[in-house]
């Protein structure tokens, strides 16, 4: 199988920075699009940036400008660095990523990671 480990979060002041990873182990042959996606309580998991694997980027546009996705191919990692933190950036940070197995062809399969929390407050 495969498995998303992501780094662990922290509490930053808000203008503040921090950068998150989150690496992919396991079964893999390669790994498509990797995401990042947040959460806040009573709100729904919205996506906050895609990485794919040619190194193009999508961000939402409550982040752009202020985070920056990246990736390491060859660790199967995703990095997100986050800059001028607000305090509505306070969610619990998922990873995911669609990967493809090994020895299943070009069936990609939905992973996520376990969840960081990043809290923004002074």
């Amino acid at each position: 199988q495969v498995q998303l480990v992501e780094s662990v979060g922290a509490l930053v002041q808000p203008g503040g920075s921090l950068r998150l990873s989150c690496a992919a182990s396991g079964s893999i042959f390669s790994i498509n699009d990797m995401a990042w996606y947040r959460q806040s309580p009573g709100k729904q998991r919205d996506m906050v940036a895609v990485i794919n694997n040619s190194g193009s980027t999508n961000y939402a546009d409550s982040v752009k400008g202020r985070f920056t996705s990246s990736r390491d191919n060859a660790k199967n990692t995703v990095y997100l660095q986050m800059n001028s933190l607000k305090t509505e950036d306070t969610a619990v940070y998922y990873c995911n990523a669609k990967v493809v197995r090994l020895g299943e062809g070009l069936r990609w399969y939905a992973y996520w990671g376990q969840g960081t929390q990043v809290t923004v407050s002074s």
